[in-house]
């Protein structure tokens, strides 16, 4: 029986799971399509144009800001030894547990008329210049900068530690200066890395929700989340919604083209364990200077400011049963996600490693339909599912369970893959040549050899679902509040003393996912040392962790 026809089962739930996956968006163009030509021309004089400008804008000016500060703190971490390494590559991390919606929140309030921020500024100033304004294009991109740059960090990162600094070395001797060498040597060698931070970057921008909401900035997705919750136009929300999922499948095969036409190798990697040059005094400063800043901005200033407000709001009793449910209901939420994400992963990922063919890549491509959808786009997808198929699914919580698994299952998936990847076909033969039927080697034989991998995959869930705040917005049960949905409602209103500890303990529940983060881009060709500090040999390529 070739290997095809042995997976023929577990190829079949696959097929379900993509089914019912792309279920909301097959909806969305449905009822899109439904839109007459009239409604059609009002959208693209009226609205269309105006969207795309500031969508695209804003994925512009995000993307090349987040360049700058990523890679300049990847290239100083990464070519330079200097003390407290280590704790600036942590700095540089921390700021993906702190929401855009959050750090949005955050600056609107201590940049406001009296603000402790806009005081400082107008000392520091004399007066000579306005306070910053971020209600608008500017303040979109600095604060969705500050919350997305990490991805650009990480990724240049670990391609620079993978990276022979000889090469470079070689550039200098043939008399290029500093900026030629990273110009000639290192920015090439980066291209794929740097392009796959912009693509994440971007997606998370055509996404975001929170953020431009409380900054009173139109993108596609607010003004699908007003087409949805305040004129009940779901038509409406549906043409919108086509445009921007266009819009982004146009975005990722561009990228993919631009991927695959810029490949860069390196000839050796002998040099890649070699350790970085020790900075000069000089150096040092001007390092941490720099670091300093970036790591303030975008994670200093917001986690004092929450531990300040949540402490004014423990003295005053607003810490109350209420809190803790709007806690319990996120935490109960993104378990029951994360558990079923995981659950109906493993058949994608299993038959995809197990029988690669067209089939099983086809599946696996099917199932990143979360990575296309925004959050709101996925809820009204859900929303007209419930409406025109399934009515007893409308406002429960099943339907946010669901959208929630949609809008995550890549990452089940793919965290599920690298641990099978890694897992051998022969052990699995074994468990059935000695008896055991299919069911019973899954659970006896796969399922524990892979258990870090589920495990890392549940984590990953776990900890996006727990910020996401759009499609739980839309989908949530009457009276079912979570946190980022209560501090969206108190920073709208704001009181502050009820929005902060709610930000706080969604920055507390993320460390998790940080320390993941960090394993899973733990640069493989990176030399280690010993506690008595000698050095070790340098890890072998893979996912750390799994």
């Amino acid at each position: 029986m070739n290997p095809g026809q042995r997976w023929r089962p577990v190829g079949l739930v696959a097929a379900l799971v993509v089914l019912v996956a792309c279920a909301p968006l097959l909806f969305v163009i449905y009822s899109a399509l439904g839109v007459d030509a009239g409604r059609w021309a009002g959208l693209w004089s009226a609205r269309i144009p105006g969207l795309l400008w500031n969508t695209l804008s804003l994925a512009v000016g995000v993307s090349f800001f987040s360049l700058i500060l990523g890679l300049s703190a990847a290239w100083l971490i990464a070519r330079r030894s200097f003390p407290g390494r280590n704790l600036a590559t942590w700095l540089m991390v921390l700021p993906l547990a702190i929401p855009a919606y959050v750090l949005a929140h955050v600056y609107t309030t201590l940049l406001e008329p009296g603000g402790v921020l806009a005081r400082h500024w107008m000392a520091l100033t004399a007066g000579m210049l306005p306070v910053p304004e971020l209600h608008g294009l500017g303040g979109a991109v600095f604060i969705l900068t500050l919350a997305g740059y990490s991805y650009v960090f990480l990724l240049a990162r670990a391609a620079l530690v993978r990276t022979s600094p000889s090469l470079e070395q070689a550039a200098r001797a043939t008399g290029a200066g500093p900026w030629r060498a990273f110009w000639r040597v290192n920015l090439p060698l980066l291209r794929p890395a740097l392009a796959a931070g912009v693509a994440l970057i971007v997606l998370h921008v055509l996404s975001d929700f929170g953020a431009v909401s409380l900054l009173r900035f139109q993108t596609f997705t607010l003004a699908i989340y007003l087409q949805i919750s305040g004129r009940m136009d779901f038509s409406g929300a549906a043409g919108l919604s086509l445009v921007l999922v266009a819009l982004t499948l146009a975005f990722l095969i561009l990228e993919r083209v631009f991927r695959s036409r810029q490949r860069y190798y390196a000839r050796s990697m002998r040099g890649a364990a070699e350790l970085p040059r020790r900075a000069s005094v000089v150096e040092i400063c001007l390092i941490w200077g720099w670091l300093g800043l970036v790591a303030l901005l975008a994670f200093g200033v917001p986690l004092a400011w929450m531990l300040h407000w949540s402490w004014q709001a423990w003295l005053s009793g607003a810490i109350d049963a209420r809190f803790w449910g709007y806690a319990a209901n996120s935490l109960g939420v993104a378990a029951m996600a994360g558990g079923v994400t995981v659950v109906v992963a493993l058949p994608i990922a299993l038959y995809h490693m197990r029988a690669r063919n067209w089939l099983s890549t086809a599946f696996v491509h099917l199932s990143s339909v979360g990575f296309v959808l925004p959050g709101p786009v996925i809820a009204l997808g859900v929303l007209m599912l419930a409406l025109t198929v399934l009515a007893p699914f409308y406002g429960t919580l099943a339907a946010l369970v669901f959208a929630l698994v949609v809008r995550f299952l890549p990452l089940a998936v793919q965290s599920e893959e690298a641990a099978l990847q890694q897992f051998s076909p022969s052990l699995e033969q074994a468990g059935r040549s000695l008896g055991a039927g299919p069911l019973e080697t899954l659970w006896r034989v796969t399922v524990p050899m892979i258990r870090p991998g589920l495990a890392t995959a549940f984590v990953l869930v776990f900890i996006d679902v727990l910020k996401e705040l759009p499609a739980t917005l839309i989908l949530r049960p009457t009276g079912f509040d979570t946190l980022p949905v209560r501090i969206w409602i108190e920073a709208s209103e704001e009181m502050l003393e009820v929005a902060a500890p709610a930000a706080l303990m969604l920055v507390v529940l993320s460390l998790p996912a940080i320390w993941v983060l960090m394993r899973l881009t733990a640069a493989p060709g990176s030399p280690q040392r010993t506690r008595s500090g000698a050095r070790t040999a340098p890890n072998r390529p893979g996912f750390a962790g799994i």
